[in-house]
């Protein structure tokens, strides 16, 4: 795997996620309890997720911390 894969992956992943869901980021930061800027800056990677925040997704989304930081392909959650 190309070493920058999973950094670049999991920018496109949130927001494609979010997207797909016709979602605004206010509804992620109020989710995530952060400003909407903030959340902005986790989609553009202006900042590094915290894990909590990182777990909040990937239950939101039915799907793996693998998948939204692009180490699997599969976005099936493990439980």
């Amino acid at each position: 795997m190309d070493p920058g894969k999973g950094e670049r992956a999991i920018y496109h992943r949130l927001r494609d996620l979010r997207e797909d869901r016709d979602l605004p980021q206010r509804c992620l930061a109020e989710l995530l309890h952060v400003s909407q800027a903030t959340y902005s800056r986790y989609e553009s990677g202006g900042l590094d997720i915290p894990s909590g925040a990182l777990i909040a997704l990937a239950r939101f989304y039915h799907t793996s911390i693998d998948y939204l930081v692009g180490l699997s392909d599969d976005p099936r959650p493990y439980w």
